[in-house]
C-alpha cells in the first residue's frame, strides 16, 4: 500500500523541483535564433526581463542581449547604464519599438530628465552593432559597449512603457509598479546583480505620512479642542495649550517637513506635473504660515480689532481643514495607494466627524439646559431661603 503511495509523491516532488529550476534559470536554457551565444545572464526581478552579456575585461567591452517577453501589444523597451548615479536622470539608454510602419526601432537615447520622451542621440561611451528583434511575443535589443576605464560594476536600469504612434510615453510612476524597482547594480565580471528601490519613492511615501498626519489628523483633531473643550470651565487654559501644540505640530511636520519634501521631489520630477496637488499645497502652506504668525501678534480681548482677527482665524482655519483633506486624497490618488490606505484615513475622519457631532450636541444643548436646571435650582432654594426669613421675622 505505500508504495502506491510513495510513487505519485515522488512524481510530485520531482515536478516541483524541475519547475523551481525552471523559474529560477530560465534565461540559461534560452537559445537564440541568431545563433548568438552568451556566457553569463540573469532573469532580471521584475517586467518579465532577462539580460544575457559576454564580458573582454582586457579590452573592457561588454556585449549584452536584452529580452524582455509577454509581448502582446506595441510597447517600447529600454535597458540602460548610469555611469554617474543609482537613478534614471544621467542613465544612456538602448531603446527598441515596433514602428507604425511594421518596422522596428531601436537607438541610442540619453536620459535628461523624467519627462524624456526617449529622444535619440549619443550616449557617453560608444556603442557597435545595435540590433534589435520582435518575434514570438518577446523583443530583443543586442549591443557592444565599450565602457570607459577599468570597471566591471554598473548602475543598471531596464523599462518597458506604451507607445502613441511612434513616440515613446511615459512609463508608470506608481510606488506599487514594477517600473520603479527596476534597477540595480550590475558586475559583469561576477555576475551579481543587485535590485535596488528608488529614493524618490521613498520620499514619495515619507511626503504623503507626513501630510497625513499632520494636514489630515493634527490638525482637525486641534480644531475640535480648540471649539469645544474651552467651553468646559474645568479645562481652562490646558485647551489653549492643546489646540496650540496640535497646530504646530502639524505646521512642523506638514508646512515645513511635508512641504520642504514637496518641493524636493518636484526638483527631482522634471515633467511629472501634479498641478492641482501642488496648487493646493502652497495654498495651505500660506494658511498655515499665516494662521501661526497670526496668532503670534494676535490683539488683546478688549482690543477693537480682535473681531475681525477672530473672523479670520475662524474662515483661515475652515479653509486648512477642507483643503487639507481634499488634498491628501488628491495624494493617495497620485501615488496610487493601497484600498487599506484609503478606508483606513477615511475611519480617521469619520471618527473625527462623529465625535464632533456628539460633542455640539453636548456643548450646545445638553449644557445650557443643565445651566438653566442648575439656575432654577438655585433660584428656587433662594427662594425658600428668602420666604423662611421673611416668616421668622413676621413671627
Amino acid at each position: 500500500m505505500a508504495r502506491y503511495v510513495i510513487f505519485p509523491m515522488a512524481i510530485f516532488l520531482a515536478f516541483c523541483m524541475l519547475s523551481c529550476i525552471a523559474q529560477q534559470q530560465p534565461c540559461a536554457t534560452f537559445k537564440f535564433s541568431n545563433n548568438k551565444q552568451f556566457s553569463s545572464c540573469s532573469d532580471l526581478s521584475v517586467l518579465s526581463s532577462s539580460l544575457h552579456w559576454n564580458y573582454h575585461p582586457s579590452s573592457n567591452r561588454v556585449d549584452v542581449a536584452f529580452r524582455h517577453t509577454g509581448v502582446t501589444d506595441r510597447r517600447w523597451i529600454a535597458w540602460a547604464i548610469n555611469p554617474t548615479s543609482g537613478g534614471m536622470v544621467g542613465s544612456q539608454a538602448i531603446v527598441s519599438f515596433p514602428r507604425t510602419d511594421g518596422g522596428l526601432a531601436v537607438y541610442t537615447s540619453p536620459i535628461t530628465s523624467y519627462g524624456t520622451r526617449l529622444e535619440q542621440g549619443n550616449l557617453s561611451f560608444p556603442v557597435l552593432d545595435l540590433s534589435a528583434t520582435n518575434q514570438n511575443n518577446e523583443m530583443i535589443i543586442y549591443a557592444s559597449l565599450e565602457l570607459h576605464g577599468n570597471i566591471s560594476t554598473v548602475n543598471h536600469l531596464w523599462q518597458v512603457g506604451p507607445m502613441s504612434e511612434n513616440t515613446p510615453m511615459m512609463h508608470s510612476v506608481a510606488p506599487s509598479s514594477p517600473n520603479v524597482k527596476s534597477m540595480g547594480s550590475l558586475d559583469f565580471l561576477s555576475g551579481r546583480i543587485t535590485t535596488t528601490r528608488s529614493s524618490s519613492s521613498t520620499l514619495r511615501n515619507i511626503h504623503g505620512i507626513l501630510n497625513t498626519v499632520s494636514w489630515g489628523i493634527l490638525m482637525p483633531i486641534g480644531a475640535v479642542i480648540a471649539r469645544y473643550l474651552k467651553r468646559f470651565e474645568s479645562a481652562n487654559p490646558l485647551w489653549f495649550y492643546l489646540h496650540v501644540s496640535c497646530q504646530l505640530l502639524a505646521y512642523i511636520l506638514g508646512g515645513l517637513a511635508g512641504f520642504g519634501s514637496g518641493i524636493f521631489l518636484g526638483a527631482r520630477s522634471h515633467g511629472i506635473e501634479h498641478s492641482s496637488h501642488k496648487i493646493i499645497g502652497i495654498v495651505l502652506f500660506c494658511l498655515a504660515t499665516a494662521q501661526v504668525f497670526g496668532g503670534l501678534v494676535r490683539p488683546d480681548k478688549d482690543s477693537k480689532y480682535r473681531p475681525f482677527f477672530n473672523w479670520f482665524h475662524l474662515l483661515a482655519g475652515c479653509s486648512t481643514l477642507i483643503l487639507g483633506i481634499f488634498n491628501i486624497y488628491k495624494g493617495f490618488d497620485i501615488l496610487h495607494a493601497a484600498k487599506f490606505w484609503r478606508l483606513a484615513y477615511s475611519g480617521v475622519i469619520l471618527t473625527l466627524l462623529l465625535a464632533t457631532l456628539l460633542l455640539e450636541i453636548c456643548t450646545r444643548w445638553c449644557m445650557p439646559v443643565a445651566k438653566r436646571s442648575m439656575s432654577d435650582t438655585v433660584d428656587k432654594n433662594t427662594s425658600t431661603v428668602v420666604a423662611c426669613t421673611v416668616a421668622a421675622m413676621e413671627v
